[in-house]
């Protein structure tokens, strides 16, 4: 009887050790289950509908497998709204309400330390500072070394030119654009095609190379609290290595231009932002907008107040406080290298693109070709070469680039975070939610552009862009926090442009794939490269003979 009732005991204890376990694990699952949708009521609370999204994950795997039929919502409806991952996210492509919430009440969503991953008083610190950085003055200052990167492209090109053979041009504008941000925003010169064994196109290549398991970026995704102790955590020799290489680098050059004497400073991008951390000059908020007029910018910026005070001419909006707040300067090393990072991220692929596909236009619409490469001899009857003044006299050129960058924008779609809840034309946004904007709907909507799918450059004639929203054309964003290096990126593909085709024509051959293929509809780069034969003018088209002289 003893024996039986140990047994029992036992029996019990196990029992009840088990139910224990069993009662944690289902806490334990209870609590899982709560956190994976716990988010999932942000939209709901508000009265904002949506596709029911999946624990974790929300509607992302919608996304991955229905992509094509999210694209056909937007065309029947300019707001639409989902969960990525546990964030939730309205799609808004009402040109109206993008104008509100692009120039006057959001910000984009916090990384780290460089332009593109600041937010609040901190991105206006460093914005303010980085903003007269472009002015016309600085950008005259890059000329110079834009001009090194094309000779060498030229004269690579010269040399697909008496092979005779297609080559893929895109990746001759990378390199182009590769030596153009080394020279101009890390002090360093180098020439990518003829030496690709150059440490700082190793380390570059690197950058743009690096990806994530994507089994991580699910786990991360369900789970955003631990992406940055893992990334912390795990290693990652290759991340180590190209970060430390950048970083040492710049410290490097820092270094070496605070023990020269001021005249002897190579006034390139890296200086500007060097001598940024003791200018007195204030930019407002209000003059980030860098897609006005620059000679309005660099007026406005003279007229400006040390103080804040408001000007009787300033618009209603610039009488907040907050905008008008003259911004505190200095800029930390560490800004100063993530701002040099904002170069390489933000400028290669995106000029070495529009160039690339602008070419790849002008091959397919000869007739186009031929009006650009009359537009480019006049040029030359008045100017010797390119430089930041001269290019803007190009009407045509500008059509073109601008259409090119309509059919392929630098990125489909981007974002901002709502930091305070508001209200947007009737819509109410409640503070923490993302707003993406969808470009290239935008750029492909019916309704805005007629045929949108045809290459038609006089879509950006002066009366055609005054009679139409301008907030449907988006390819460097609007408003404050438009792309700050647009004027340079534009500037250095125009140059390029009008040398390119003084000497050169682009010609389609069997290798030029109709219609391209893309890498994604995010990046919209081309997934196997670009492929044209080029032509030397001399050889092929004899002097340049307008139509209209026939």
């Amino acid at each position: 009887m003893q024996a039986a009732g140990d047994f029992l005991n036992m029996f019990n204890i196990e029992v009840s050790r088990i139910s224990v376990t069993i009662s944690l694990f289902l806490i334990f699952l209870g609590l899982l289950y709560w956190y994976s949708v716990r988010p999932f009521s942000v939209l709901s609370r508000y009265g904002i509908k949506h596709p029911k999204p999946v624990p974790f994950f929300g509607n992302l795997f919608m996304f991955l497998f229905v992509l094509a039929g999210i694209s056909l919502i937007f065309y029947t409806s300019a707001y639409f709204r989902y969960y990525l991952g546990r964030r939730p996210v309205v799609i808004i492509a009402d040109p109206d309400m993008l104008r509100q919430l692009m120039v006057k009440d959001f910000s984009n969503g916090p990384m780290t330390d460089c332009l593109l991953m600041l937010r609040n008083e901190q991105w206006k610190r460093v914005r303010s500072i980085l903003t007269p950085s472009f002015s016309s003055a600085k950008l005259k200052e890059m000329v110079p070394f834009i001009n090194i990167a094309i000779d060498a492209l030229m004269k690579n090109l010269n040399g697909h030119a008496e092979s005779a053979q297609a080559f893929d041009i895109h990746k001759c504008f990378g390199y182009f654009t590769m030596d153009v941000i080394a020279s101009v925003a890390f002090a360093t010169q180098v020439d990518s095609q003829n030496n690709p064994d150059d440490p700082f196109v190793h380390h570059a290549q690197m950058f743009f190379n690096f990806s994530f398991f994507r089994p991580i970026l699910l786990f991360f995704m369900a789970f955003p609290f631990l992406a940055a102790p893992m990334a912390k955590l795990l290693p990652n020799e290759r991340r180590d290595k190209m970060n430390n290489f950048f970083i040492n680098s710049i410290q490097k050059i820092i270094k070496q231009r605070e023990e020269q004497p001021p005249e002897e400073r190579r006034r390139d991008f890296l200086q500007l932002m060097l001598d940024a951390r003791t200018t007195k000059e204030i930019v407002s908020l209000d003059h980030f907008d860098t897609s006005n007029d620059p000679e309005e910018i660099e007026h406005r910026n003279q007229e400006t107040q040390p103080s804040g005070k408001v000007q009787e001419n300033d618009p209603p909006h610039s009488q907040e406080p907050s905008v008008r707040r003259p911004q505190k300067k200095m800029m930390t090393e560490d800004e100063i290298v993530g701002q040099a990072f904002v170069f390489l991220l933000a400028g290669y692929e995106t000029s070495s693109n529009t160039l690339a596909f602008t070419c790849y236009l002008l091959a397919l619409h000869p007739d186009c070709q031929l009006r650009v490469q009359k537009e480019v001899d006049d040029f030359y009857t008045r100017h010797e070469s390119p430089d930041y003044t001269n290019v803007q006299e190009l009407k045509y050129l500008d059509m073109v680039v601008c259409e090119a960058l309509r059919l392929y924008p630098p990125g489909f779609r981007f974002a901002r975070e709502v930091d305070h809840d508001c209200v947007v034309n009737g819509q109410f946004l409640p503070k923490g939610i993302t707003v993406e904007i969808p470009a290239g709907f935008l750029h492909y909507d019916p309704e805005h552009w007629p045929e949108p799918e045809e290459f038609i450059p006089e879509r950006f004639t002066p009366e055609a862009k005054a009679s139409r929203h301008p907030f449907v054309y988006l390819p460097f964003g609007a408003g404050p926090r438009n792309c700050v290096g647009m004027r340079l990126a534009q500037l250095e593909i125009k140059m390029a442009l009008v040398r390119l085709f003084q000497s050169f024509s682009i010609v389609a051959c069997s290798e030029t794939k109709v219609p391209l293929e893309l890498k994604s509809s995010s990046t919209l780069g081309p997934k196997n490269g670009i492929y044209v034969k080029i032509t030397r003018r001399d050889q092929r088209d004899g002097p340049f003979i307008s139509p209209s002289d026939d």
